[in-house]
């Protein structure tokens, strides 16, 4: 499984970012690094470089920063890194949550790296108009049996099980529409407990793609 390293200028924010992302991805390896080393604001290429060893588990690591001199220290500390490591430039919230989640259902190096960099750029808007949509789409009206609805933890439940599947999954709440592939884009619809929202899928896996969301409604997104 790809692990995730998390670098910061400061220390409590790069551990603060890894606490999230792991909420919602249990199994990945995120390794926070932040600060000088010396309790003051910067960036240790040391630290960074065993962080990275550390996150390893041989399937390869991708790295987050925070601004502009951490992503030199992330690169020099990737060169020397026995390992595979990419660097990427992304959103360090957005970004690790996404990256955190695609490598938890068990995506490549490839893959989490460009799940973290199109972090920033999250579809959430209208639905469709009229006709758009393929023919032989599978639907489903969804209740949100929890007491959060689609936040952080169950929109990465829903996210992780679509993710395998062969569909094109979207989610509608009210006059938005998410791609129940992306837990960025269902947390921004922004749907409480109790309420309804319709899954709508495309291709070989849709039914399967529609059970699944229905079967993670009825056991309350494992509240």
């Amino acid at each position: 499984m790809i692990g995730l390293v998390v670098v910061s200028h400061s220390r409590r924010l790069a551990e603060g970012v890894a606490e999230l992302a792991g909420q919602m991805a249990p199994s990945v390896a995120i390794v926070p690094t932040g600060g000088d080393g010396s309790g003051g604001l910067g960036t240790d290429y040391v630290a960074v470089g065993e962080a990275i060893a550390r996150a390893d588990s041989g399937a390869g690591v991708v790295v987050l920063f925070d601004l502009g001199s951490a992503k030199m220290v992330a690169d020099m500390a990737a060169e020397e890194a026995e390992g595979s490591v990419l660097v990427v430039d992304a959103p360090l919230v957005e970004g690790a949550v996404a990256a955190a989640v695609r490598a938890q259902g068990g995506a490549g190096l490839a893959e989490v790296g460009a799940a973290a960099s199109d972090a920033g750029a999250v579809w959430a808007g209208p639905p469709p108009a009229a006709g758009v949509e393929e023919s032989g789409s599978v639907r489903g009206e969804v209740v949100l049996t929890n007491s959060v609805g689609l936040h952080a933890r169950p929109a990465a439940l829903v996210a992780r099980a679509l993710d395998p599947l062969d569909a094109s999954v979207v989610v509608r709440f009210g006059e938005q529409s998410a791609d129940g592939k992306s837990v960025l884009a269902l947390m921004g619809l922004g749907a409480p407990g109790g309420a309804r929202v319709e899954v709508v899928a495309t291709g070989a896996d849709a039914a399967e793609a529609v059970r699944r969301v229905e079967e993670l409604a009825a056991r309350r997104f494992d509240e």
